[in-house]
């Protein structure tokens, strides 16, 4: 029998199929794994005895935003300490490419509350080709697969125009589409709370995806409405799948806010129901009953019309803030209402990065503090004092739905963070360094919602 660098003996080996675990050996030559199985006879350089513990091949997180931190912190240890060796980038239509000259700053700007502050980001890169040279020559070990970002793709072409794309831009946004996938891009998301991606209309993401479909990609979406709404939401996402013959994933599923509660028992029907009439469509989710993002997302999405500048110059009108205010607080806003729909309490700051004292006071202190008796003129003061950089966390999910999604099989577990430090400060989501190790000891070893097998 063959001899090899290095033998795992006495392991329980669970191989990533959902098939029973057994209890077996590794042979490593290099960086190979050669042979797995009974190994007895195999003889090694070095022999480690793993009796009682069990191994697996690196996990896949397929929704998250490594992209965005990793030339910050190339070695991705808040990944590859959780077993993640596998990230799908570029979700929420938040991809770092492609970049035009005519919006470059556009795109910065947009951007820049998701990045990590300790890295320049010269963007001297104009498509995902030219960002991954950069990835690679940081040294990371990580294997990344990138998605077009719907969003980054329609700020190349059009800003923050609100208007349905022309004849012109959407062939303009269909070339450069094609561009990537040509070169090794998996598909495209989409990110339908976040301005210019909720300036898009269904039909326009149906031509869209229609492009992605004969590459063999897939189309992956945060949703539109992941309160209120989600039961349309999901049916727009699975009309998508449908008109155009493109997969669908339905990115970190959930029914936000408390009325909402229960509801991903009807969405998960609803895919099962898609899956019959041929449309293939499945879900991830993060194991935790709170959600992280910016803090413009609590605003309509009218509100960034034009980029991020005009939003702060259009917060200092008197009558803006009182119709933004009227809009949010009577429930007439069509994307997710986090204010209304859980409260100021709810909303808990994770990093400032104008003001970092911030983090982790909720809004409701953050009033407080400032006084007078009207809560949205302080909020949108604070607003602009930070210049609307910040990331929140937010508690409006119910474990009980959490538990639900991840014990379904149309579902995959995911993190749905970037790639951090513990020296890149603020209080972030615990998601970003304990989503697998979450399930694995919560999920599986302690709830057993799920088998280790299934777990894996």
């Amino acid at each position: 029998m063959k001899a090899f660098d290095r033998i795992l003996r006495n392991g329980r080996i669970c191989d990533g199929t959902g098939n029973p675990s057994f209890h077996g050996d590794i042979g490593i030559s290099g960086d190979r794994i050669e042979a797995v199985g009974r190994l007895d006879a195999a003889q090694a350089a070095e022999t480690v005895d793993i009796s009682g513990l069990v191994v697996a091949p690196g996990f896949i997180d397929l929704h998250n935003h490594v992209d965005h931190g990793i030339l910050a912190y190339p070695d991705a240890n808040s990944y590859i300490m959780q077993g993640v060796t596998t990230s799908v980038v570029g979700n929420c239509g938040l991809s770092m490419a492609p970049v035009s000259d005519a919006h470059r700053e556009d795109v910065r700007d947009y951007l820049k509350p998701f990045l990590n502050k300790k890295h320049p980001y010269s963007w001297e890169w104009s498509d995902l080709s030219g960002f991954f040279s950069c990835v690679e020559q940081s040294g990371t070990i990580q294997n990344l697969a990138p998605l077009v970002g719907q969003g980054t793709l329609r700020i190349a072409v059009k800003g923050f125009d609100p208007t349905p794309a022309t004849g012109d831009e959407m062939a303009a946004m269909k070339k450069l589409l094609r561009a990537e996938l040509e070169n090794g891009a998996f598909g495209m998301s989409s990110g339908l709370i976040y301005p210019p991606g909720s300036y898009t209309g269904t039909e326009e993401l149906q031509e869209l995806a229609r492009v992605v479909a004969s590459f063999g990609g897939y189309y992956v979406t945060h949703l539109r409405n992941e309160g209120d709404r989600l039961i349309e939401s999901v049916d727009e996402a699975i009309a998508v799948g449908e008109a155009s013959g493109v997969s669908v994933q339905l990115s970190h599923h959930k029914a936000a806010g408390r009325g909402n509660w229960g509801k991903v028992n009807a969405t998960l029907r609803i895919m099962e129901e898609a899956r019959a009439r041929g449309v293939d469509v499945t879900c991830d989710v993060y194991p935790y009953p709170a959600a992280m993002t910016t803090i413009t997302s609590l605003l309509p999405s009218r509100a960034l019309e034009g980029g991020i500048g005009a939003m702060l110059a259009r917060l200092k009108i008197p009558e803006v803030r009182r119709e933004l205010a009227d809009e949010i607080w009577q429930g007439r806003m069509k994307e997710e209402n986090w204010i209304r729909g859980i409260g100021w309490r709810n909303i808990v700051i994770a990093e400032s990065r104008v003001e970092p004292r911030y983090a982790g006071m909720s809004l409701e202190e953050i009033i407080k503090e400032r006084g007078g008796s009207d809560p949205f003129e302080a909020f949108f003061d604070w607003f602009l004092e930070i210049h609307g950089e910040a990331t929140m966390v937010l508690f409006g999910m119910d474990e009980a739905d959490v538990r639900t999604i991840i014990a379904h099989p149309l579902s995959a577990v995911i993190s749905d963070s970037w790639v951090t430090a513990p020296e890149a400060g603020g209080r972030p989501h615990p998601r970003g360094y304990g989503s697998f190790p979450r399930l694995l000891g919560k999920y599986v070893r302690e709830e057993r919602v799920l088998s280790l097998e299934e777990g894996i």
